[in-house]
């Protein structure tokens, strides 16, 4: 999959005490570029520091074959999570679902390129590639 980076930032899930601000600012950023398509979008989540507690790179993208300013390696295999949209704390409550797997030893995670995929129609999955 090629993708091309609208927006990023570095940031940690536990040692950034500005990590809601900054994902917010984020999306807000790149909503300006979104407002117009009727497309997939993506959080890609990737250079990681080391697990789910450590830094790591957050961007919106698109896909984009044309300008791909990243490729997702097509070998990477994933166990896809579907989030619950009526949910308002739908995204939240599938990454505590993903890794308290993690942690039970359920999931196994490469830590390469992790993405939630956000439809046209409002529907959203999350990818964890798995070893």
């Amino acid at each position: 999959m090629e993708l091309r980076v609208i927006e990023k930032i570095r940031t940690s899930n536990f040692n950034d005490e500005h990590l809601m601000r900054k994902i917010m600012d984020m999306w807000k950023e790149a909503s300006s570029v979104l407002s117009n398509k009727n497309e997939n979008v993506y959080g890609l989540y990737h250079e990681y520091e080391s697990d789910y507690t450590g830094y790591y790179t957050l961007c919106v993208a698109i896909e984009d074959p044309n300008e791909s300013t990243i490729v997702i390696p097509k070998e990477i295999k994933y166990e896809i999570f579907k989030v619950n949209t009526n949910d308002e704390q739908g995204i939240f409550n599938t990454w505590n679902e993903i890794w308290k797997k993690e942690e039970e030893g359920h999931l196994k995670r490469a830590y390469t390129f992790d993405f939630e995929k956000y439809y046209p129609d409002g529907e959203i999955d999350i990818y964890i590639a798995i070893i």
